[in-house]
């Protein structure tokens, strides 16, 4: 088979368990959406991925799919979900691993629904603007393993935030929900999506009760999830209360042990250091770590944890993570809480390769949408990836002024996307114009809203 038809067989097998989530006249336009935004090489709006596509009469069908077409965002996360279960590494030490965290998007006009101002931290350099108008999104997707080398991450679904004093006014009457909350619902629907034994992983501004409780002491219905994340260097743990019968005095049972040191005093836990080799931000590293089972104030005294304090080499401030998997080791921790680290190479793709700051949309629903199907595309590029690789297709290779490069990023995809362009434009025109397709179409009118 053809490398040009492989690939757009390929692809269009990935697009198609999506075909429930619209109308038979939306899915197309999903379609054209998804492969003009890999094809295009300019600014990544509608306009300029039809380009790509050479599709440019289908202008005004695609601008009213993302303005009023039928979309329906939990079928389009539930699909997405059960295809990352096929994904290589899905299961990191028996656990699903989700990572969160948030990411701004900088629009410059207050007119963009949904904007907020924010301090911007890149203000330290003097050119930039301390205060910055953008979307702040709150960024859910898998992490999936991947031996001796970093993780992988690709982002599944996102939220947008905003601030309690500049939600958007009437007629869109949101309601307000602080990151927190955020966070919550978004661990929650992704462990409803896909049963079994889930990890959420996130940095320690959400190490706060009002996250970790939801999600290991859940509501009646609700799944629950264990949870792994950066702890304070003055966080108070206390030791296993004592077992039933070894305190000798009447009244209540001690729901606490005894107050430990804080994280930055571990030295003084009664507890040995251990020495090993982890696989951390690139490459391995030995790390010198104390874990200690107990008890956490923020969680409360009806589930223990395990905190680990670790030195590791190349860095010279010690690590201080807490987690609910009991079973894990020090060095399993560190492994997967460093893996964390992919999401910032996963923003920094939506938005150097997949033009998520290239948004010309104005209103709710297509500012929505575009970053959702910005999401997906970078998504379904890396199952596109692994797909390649199952069937050993020599699609990629290491450049000459690069040898030591060991893994394709998503511009290598994309990049073969481009080498067969003619020939997926005319396949993605012969698709659209199949019988199979035009007879789903006839009879259908303008999908509301």
């Amino acid at each position: 088979m053809p490398h040009a038809t492989l690939l757009w067989t390929l692809w269009l097998a990935l697009l198609a368990p999506f075909a429930r989530a619209f109308t038979p006249r939306g899915f197309p336009r999903f379609v054209e959406w998804t492969t003009g935004l890999v094809l295009n090489t300019e600014e990544h709006t509608i306009t300029q991925s039809l380009y790509a596509l050479d599709r440019t009469q289908d202008w005004k069908q695609l601008e009213t799919f993302a303005e009023i077409g039928h979309w329906n965002t939990e079928l389009v996360e539930l699909t997405i979900a059960q295809q990352l279960e096929t994904a290589p590494g899905r299961r990191w030490y028996g656990y699903r691993v989700t990572a969160l965290d948030d990411s701004k998007v900088h629009r410059s006009s207050k007119d963009v629904w949904g904007t907020c101002t924010f301090h911007d931290y890149s203000a330290r350099c003097p050119n930039r603007a301390g205060t910055v108008r953008a979307h702040n999104w709150v960024v859910l997707g898998a992490l999936l393993h991947n031996p001796g080398q970093p993780a992988w991450f690709l982002p599944q679904t996102g939220r947008l935030y905003f601030r309690k004093s500049q939600l958007p006014t009437v007629p869109d009457e949101e309601v307000f929900h602080t990151k927190c909350e955020l966070a919550v619902a978004l661990f929650r629907q992704q462990a409803a999506n896909v049963p079994g034994k889930h990890l959420a992983v996130m940095d320690g501004a959400f190490a706060l009760r009002s996250v970790v409780r939801p999600l290991l002491l859940p509501e009646e219905g609700e799944p629950r999830l264990d949870f792994l994340t950066r702890l304070r260097r003055d966080a108070r743990l206390t030791e296993l209360p004592p077992p039933p019968g070894s305190v000798k005095r009447r009244g209540p049972k001690p729901k606490w042990g005894r107050r430990l040191p804080p994280p930055k005093q571990a030295g003084r836990w009664r507890v040995p250091w251990q020495e090993g080799e982890v696989f951390l931000y690139g490459r391995q590293r030995h790390a010198r770590w104390k874990e200690q089972v107990c008890l956490w104030r923020v969680l409360g005294h009806e589930v223990p944890v395990k905190v680990v304090v670790a030195e590791v080499e190349g860095y010279k401030k010690r690590f201080h993570l807490v987690g609910s998997v009991l079973e894990w080791t020090g060095l399993q921790m560190l492994e997967v809480f460093g893996g964390r680290f992919r999401q910032e190479d996963g923003f920094r793709d939506l938005k150097q390769r997949l033009g998520w700051e290239e948004c010309r949309a104005w209103t709710k629903k297509p500012v929505l949408r575009t970053s959702w199907i910005e999401m997906l595309t970078l998504s379904l590029l890396r199952l596109l990836q692994f797909e390649l690789d199952a069937r050993g297709v020599p699609w990629w290779q290491a450049p000459p002024w690069n040898k030591k490069k060991t893994r394709p990023s998503v511009l290598d995809v994309e990049r073969w996307f481009g080498r067969y362009r003619p020939e997926i434009q005319q396949l993605v025109s012969a698709w659209l114009a199949s019988e199979e397709v035009s007879e789903s179409l006839k009879g259908v009118g303008e999908p509301g809203p």
